[in-house]
Order: C-alpha cells, then sequence, then structure tokens
C-alpha cells in the first residue's frame, strides 16, 4: 500500500500540516521503540545508568504528543476538516495517547534494572526477554503499518497480542511457583510480575492502534461487536485475494 497523500487539498499550507503531524507521529513512535529497545537492554543487563537515561527521555515523548495535541486541535479549528481528513486527525491524537502509555510503561521496564533477580531464578530473564522481544516485534510491525495506514498489514498481525497474552499467562505462573517455593524471593518476584504485566499491556496498546487504523481505513470501530467486524472484514479481504 502507498503511502498516505498529503497532496489532495487546494490549500498547498493544509497538506503542509497533515504531513507534519503524521510526520511528529512516527517521530514520537521512533522515539518510543528506542526506550522499548533499551528497557529491554536495561533489564537484562541490569544497566541502572541506561535504566537511568531512559527515565530521563521520557519527558521529550511527553513533550511530543503535547506537541502534536495541540498541532492537531489547531488543524481542525482552522481548516474544519471533513471526513478521512477528520478520521485522520482523530486517530493521531487517539494514537499518541498510546504511545506516550507505552513509553511509561518501557520506563517502568527499565526500573527493574533498580532491582536484581536471585541468582537461581536467571530463566525468569530469559522468559521475560522472550516476551520482551515478541513486544517489541509486535510494535514495530503497527507503526509501519500506521506509516502507510496499511488495513492489509494490520489484519495479519492484529492476533498477535493473543499471543503476548498466553506467553504473559505462563511466566504469571511459573513466577507463581517460584514464590510458592521461596519466600525470600516474594520482593524480587512481584518486580518480575509487574514488568510482565507491562509487557502484556504493550501488546495490547499496540492492537488500539491496529483498531484505530482499521477505523481511518475503513470508518468502522471494531471495539463493539470485535469478533463480528473482525470476522468480517477478513472475509472481505479473502474474497478480494480470490
Amino acid at each position: 500500500m502507498k503511502k498516505l497523500d498529503f497532496n489532495s487539498h487546494i490549500s498547498a499550507q493544509f497538506n503542509a500540516e497533515l504531513e507534519r503531524s503524521m510526520s511528529k507521529v512516527l517521530e514520537m513512535g521512533g522515539l518510543t521503540e528506542r526506550q522499548i529497545r533499551d528497557s529491554i537492554k536495561a533489564m537484562m543487563t541490569q544497566d541502572e545508568v541506561l535504566a537511568r537515561e531512559i527515565i530521563e527521555r521520557d519527558e521529550i515523548i511527553n513533550e511530543l504528543e503535547v506537541e502534536i495535541n495541540e498541532l492537531c486541535i489547531m488543524i481542525i479549528a482552522k481548516r474544519q476538516p471533513t471526513a478521512s481528513d477528520l478520521r485522520l486527525l482523530i486517530v493521531i491524537i487517539k494514537t499518541i495517547a498510546e504511545l506516550e502509555r507505552i513509553a511509561d510503561t518501557a520506563r517502568n521496564i527499565a526500573k527493574m534494572a533498580f532491582t536484581p533477580l536471585p541468582e537461581n531464578h536467571s530463566s525468569i530473564l530469559v522468559s521475560l526477554e522472550s516476551l520482551a522481544n515478541r513486544s517489541l516485534i509486535f510494535f514495530e510491525k503497527v507503526l509501519d503499518s500506521f506509516a502507510r495506514m496499511d488495513l492489509e498489514a494490520v489484519l495479519s498481525i492484529y492476533p498477535e497480542d493473543d499471543k503476548i497474552d498466553s506467553e504473559y499467562d505462563n511466566i504469571i505462573r511459573q513466577l507463581m511457583t517460584y514464590m510458592m517455593e521461596d519466600g525470600r524471593t516474594i520482593p524480587s518476584i512481584l518486580t518480575a510480575m509487574h514488568c510482565a504485566r507491562s509487557l502484556e499491556r504493550i501488546g495490547d496498546r499496540c492492537q488500539n492502534i491496529c483498531e484505530f487504523i482499521i477505523y481511518f481505513v475503513k470508518g468502522v470501530d471494531i471495539r463493539v461487536q470485535k469478533n463480528e467486524k473482525l470476522q468480517e472484514l477478513l472475509e472481505n479481504r479473502d474474497h478480494k485475494a480470490l
């Protein structure tokens, strides 16, 4: 699918404003991706210096969210967009809110560097790394789909959140077992549980962004009767493929 066309309006300034808003979202997405990637590294290596850098960089993402939000509000007030332009601006506003929350989640994951796990529970970090990488890959695919507003890609990756949820459930069961075996590990295991929950939430928020893309492309909000509407979109895609 081609990139969005920002040259469809009579006003060149309107085109530029829409393109700038989209470009800023992708910039914010790139910074958020870096935060996720670095937080995984800080967690795995117990790198407190990197963890502090991640925490400090979070403010940059917060400022970007405010900037993009104000830009979109200005465009709506000045241009009074209709149809797909208005949907795009609504989706941008919703998406940057999710990106900001994902960045907050990455910051929380990085904090795990300050609470080392017991040495005999290195397998926990292995499980967390697997979940973290799955969540990161999902985010990367969602960001790419958003850049192109690619419905086909979204429909393909949308179920990824179910795999993340399943892996999260397995980790929680593993952590519960460790706590029951040795009560002294409870503080560090609770930190690991919080980290796993944060990683699972990245998947949830990525799926939310998928739903925003579907809304922009099809004008359909699948959050109500999600399974039925998603199945309909999948069937329509299959028919077109034939």
